[in-house]
C-alpha cells in the first residue's frame, strides 16, 4: 500500500511540473526584469483558464518574436481574428489575477 500512494504522489508530482506549460516556460526564458517563477506560474494558470494548449503556443511564441504578436493582431485570417479575441481576454485574466 505503501508503494501505491508514493507512486500515486510520484505521479501527480511529475503531472504538475509537467504541466509548467509553455508560457510559464516563456516567461521564464524571456529576458524581463519582471519574469520570476511567481508571475510566471500566475500567468500560465490564467492560461489554462482561457487558452487552448494550441492557442497557448502561439501566445508563447510571441515571447520569442514579440512583432508576431502585431502580424497575427493585423492578420485577416479568422481563425487569427478569433484566437486575438481569446488573447485579450487572457491579458486581462492575467493582468486581474497576477497583480
Amino acid at each position: 500500500m505503501r508503494y501505491l500512494t508514493f507512486g500515486a504522489v510520484a505521479v501527480v508530482m511529475a503531472a504538475s511540473t509537467a504541466q509548467a506549460g509553455v508560457i510559464e516556460n516563456a516567461c521564464l526564458t524571456s529576458n524581463r526584469d519582471a519574469a520570476n517563477r511567481n508571475l510566471c506560474g500566475c500567468i500560465q494558470e490564467a492560461a489554462n483558464l482561457t487558452l487552448t494548449k494550441g492557442d497557448q503556443k502561439l501566445a508563447a511564441s510571441f515571447f520569442r518574436d514579440p512583432h508576431k504578436a502585431q502580424v497575427v493582431r493585423q492578420s485577416a485570417n479568422r481563425g487569427h481574428a478569433a484566437f486575438w479575441e481569446r488573447y485579450q481576454n487572457f491579458g486581462a485574466t492575467a493582468q486581474a489575477f497576477c497583480k
